[in-house]
């Protein structure tokens, strides 16, 4: 098939998944299209093995491997995500929770990398290397995930500010731990020292960083120049394509990039760059663009499990991980959040919240398809998977409910 039929394919499952899910379910957008999209695929294994000879699954497991999960979310759907995710936070209320947000996403989750890490290494026999580099794509918090059930759960504006800056920048961070680490343990050429580490994550970092700010403010000197609202909104995506794409060229993180001219286009440039018009069309436009690939990333999510190579093997430890990642989860955030305690106060219950709302997403099962080919990927790749239906499906459903019983 073609990358056109491919797509539609994937937008009239997707509409009609979330029709059905509207009608019948009426559950959270993103949960309902990833429950309807694994009982669909549960019911066509089940179909194949009562009628093996009609080969439903071997042809349709051969069309979802056809699509490359990992280039489709981070070379494709993610730099869209997170700019439009980025451009709706306020950067006023992120700044007041900016010393909770940074130690969240970079010390939290370096320390669940590393408790995930030997946790891991221990209950599953993996290389600790290894097990340490499942610790880095599992652990941060899938900004697609959370900004999508932030929707659906009305908390604390503080709270939301917390939950929603840190998945956007753990996952930018996260991403580039994860590319040290795979070079570190499955090195292609010549070992890495030390301080070559220190450069690729210096570069990766702050690199992202300082081009996310540049082509945002370039972007921001032609829209504030600008009034009509079409080409404004050709310059944003504009932005993010050829911004994200620099990125990778440049070997910068294209993640934290986007991120940041988000920011930037989101508050400096809608306030000083743009009519009021304007401002709601690009808005709107944006808005629109997260829903639809929000809504074929999740659906993407639950039809990938015709991609995983289950077996008792590695379905049972990847059972038994849940409960280490949640673990992790706690631990980075109850560590930062003691630590900040003596300068400021908490809402009542942000603790909880926080490590239950902490959800997994595409993010992690793209990075666990990247992993090279090894003896470990296979079980990598099914813990992977079955934390992230978990997370999303049991803690993105329970989330609401907590919040009302512990936040005052």
């Amino acid at each position: 098939m073609t990358p056109f039929h491919v797509a539609a394919i994937l937008v009239v499952l997707t509409a009609g998944f979330a029709a059905l899910n509207h009608h019948l379910l009426r559950l959270p957008t993103t949960i309902g299209l990833v429950i309807i999209a694994l009982a669909a695929s549960a019911a066509t294994m089940g179909v194949d093995a009562l009628y093996p000879a009609f080969g439903i699954a071997d042809i349709i497991r051969g069309q979802i491997e056809a699509i490359d999960f990992n280039e489709t979310l981070m070379d494709g759907m993610l730099g869209f995500l997170l700019f439009a995710g980025a451009l709706h936070v306020d950067l006023d209320d992120l700044k007041q929770q900016r010393w909770i947000v940074a130690l969240m996403a970079s010390f939290g989750v370096a320390l669940s990398t590393v408790v995930v890490g030997y946790g891991y290494a221990w209950m599953a026999g993996v290389p600790i290397l290894v097990a340490l580099v499942f610790g880095a794509l599992i652990s941060p918090t899938d900004p697609v995930a959370v900004l999508g059930i932030l929707k659906y759960v009305k908390v604390p504006k503080s709270l939301e500010i917390k939950i929603a800056g840190e998945s956007l920048f753990n996952d930018g961070i996260a991403v580039v731990m994860f590319a040290v680490l795979v070079a570190v343990a499955f090195p292609g050429g010549e070992p890495m020292t030390a301080g070559g580490v220190a450069i690729l994550f210096v570069q990766e970092a702050v690199g992202g960083v300082v081009l996310g700010g540049v082509v945002g403010w370039l972007t921001y000197q032609v829209l504030k120049r600008t009034d009509d609202y079409v080409l404004e909104i050709l310059l944003t995506l504009a932005l993010v394509m050829g911004g994200y794409g620099l990125a990778h060229e440049l070997h910068v993180s294209g993640p934290l990039a986007m991120v940041v001219a988000g920011l930037f286009i989101g508050n400096h440039g809608v306030t000083f760059g743009m009519s009021e018009r304007s401002a709601r069309h690009v808005s709107d436009f944006w808005h629109l663009i997260d829903e639809i690939l929000n809504a074929v990333l999740f659906l993407l999510i639950g039809v990938e499990v015709f991609a995983i190579p289950f077996g008792d093997q590695a379905l049972w430890p990847a059972l038994a991980t849940i409960p280490l990642v949640l673990l992790a989860r706690f631990l980075a955030v109850i560590v930062p959040v003691s630590a900040m305690r003596v300068r400021r106060g908490f809402t009542q219950g942000a603790v909880a919240v926080m490590t239950w709302g902490g959800l997994r997403g595409g993010v992690s099962v793209a990075l666990a398809l990247s992993l090279p080919d090894s003896e470990w990927k296979a079980t990598i790749l099914t813990a992977t998977y079955v934390i992230v239906v978990f997370s999303i499906v049991v803690q993105g459903l329970t989330v609401g409910p907590l919040v009302r019983r512990v936040v005052r």
